[in-house]
């Protein structure tokens, strides 16, 4: 082997122009064979083929450069047979080489394709499986996390697709009653056939008013899910926002023969809307009220959440059934309500709990159920 380098070392020495000359040749071929390559394997359709490519090319260059310092060297006929030989010998072998390596290569980018043209047919349950370090890798990772992403979009699609399913028909359920109840009010006083046409008046105004309430609430829940509403805020006394929803719902509890007991420990200032707060609370004592047995009390409490340093907080506690466990996860969306066949005897559209539930993290405060006996319903608000 010393021989050998010997030998080169000194075929150089003794023919430093042919060497160079062989040396820039070399050089310029390498560099052509390279651009030639690349053009080719632009037109390869295959990882294995483009392998192949490469490595043809090189073990090319590789017999060039060893046929050039053979000439130098002065070998016989005989010794460059020899070195050709070897050469082809050793181009066999890296062909074979080559070939049992490319293998998972060509494998792996072809399930790769079947893969990506598989999510792109609509299967998004697809993932390539793939755990290789190299740039084949890397594309199969970033495959597989956009076949999530599709996958966390297509669900949440879904998702919205089936609550808007529900809460058109919900829509069109709490429409449908009053509307209803207007067409045979007005059919029976146009026909004459009405006993009491004041007492049908009064029934269709109730009515009117019940459609302006939904719209009113629909809308109100609209602008709280889009971001669009606006709170003024300033500081507010808590217990008289309570006072004045108390009040204004006494004629309703009065006709159902509930009542209220307020429990205050003095002034309590937020920093908030006082006509929002005030909808807060008349929702949720609207909604103990309907879900009160006649001649219970409804509790309202105004305290804060850990003592004088706490936030404030008002709870609102009935002596009904309280919400079912299945129930309580969802007793603040839209349209939830516990009663399945939207009897409106036993409530409104399931509207109000939801938006409480906006109106009070608008200001940054937090809603939440309490656990039973009775209908436990608390919320807090910032501090002033």
């Amino acid at each position: 082997m010393i021989a050998a380098a010997t030998s080169w070392l000194d075929a150089i020495r003794d023919n430093p122009g042919e060497a160079a000359l062989a040396a820039v040749l070399l050089t310029l071929g390498a560099v052509g064979a390279g651009f030639g390559a690349r053009a080719v394997t632009r037109r390869t359709r295959s990882l294995r083929h483009l392998v192949l490519v490469i490595a043809f090319v090189s073990l090319c260059i590789g017999a060039l450069a060893a046929v050039a310092l053979a000439r130098l060297m002065v070998l016989d006929s005989a010794g460059l047979r020899t070195t050709l030989g070897v050469l082809a010998l050793t181009a066999v072998f890296a062909t074979v080489l080559v070939l049992i390596a490319s293998a998972p290569l060509g494998r792996d980018a072809r399930h790769l394709e079947t893969i990506v043209r598989s999510i792109e047919a609509g299967d998004r349950s697809q993932r390539s499986g793939l755990r290789r370090a190299d740039e084949l890798g890397l594309v199969a990772r970033a495959v597989d996390e956009l076949s999530d992403r599709l996958d966390a979009l297509e669900r949440e699609r879904a998702m919205f697709d089936e609550e808007r399913h529900t809460m058109f028909s919900n829509i069109g359920h709490d429409l449908r009653t009053p509307l209803s109840a207007l067409q045979a009010a007005v059919e029976a006083l146009a026909d004459g056939v009405a006993p009491d046409p004041d007492r049908y008046l009064r029934s269709m105004q109730h009515d009117v008013e019940a459609l302006g309430s939904l719209v009113d609430d629909l809308f109100l829940l609209a602008r709280i899910e889009g971001g669009h509403i606006e709170l003024a805020r300033q500081p507010a006394e808590l217990t008289e926002l309570v006072d004045e929803a108390v009040e204004a719902l006494t004629p309703t509890a009065t006709s159902r023969q509930v009542s209220f007991e307020l429990r205050t420990s003095g002034r309590v200032l937020v920093d908030g809307n006082a006509a929002a707060i005030g909808r807060v609370i008349r929702n949720l004592l609207d909604n103990a009220v309907h879900h009160s047995p006649a001649g219970s009390t409804v509790i309202v409490a105004v305290s804060r959440t850990d003592g004088e340093a706490g936030r404030p907080c008002v709870r609102v506690i009935d002596e009904g059934p309280g919400f079912p466990d299945h129930f309580s996860p969802h007793a603040f969306d839209r349209f939830a309500r516990a009663d399945p066949s939207r009897n409106r005897a036993t409530g409104g559209a399931g509207l109000g709990l939801a938006i409480a539930r906006g109106l009070v993290e608008a200001h940054g405060g937090r809603i939440w159920i309490e656990q039973p006996p009775g209908g436990r319903v608390a919320f807090d608000l910032p501090t002033t």
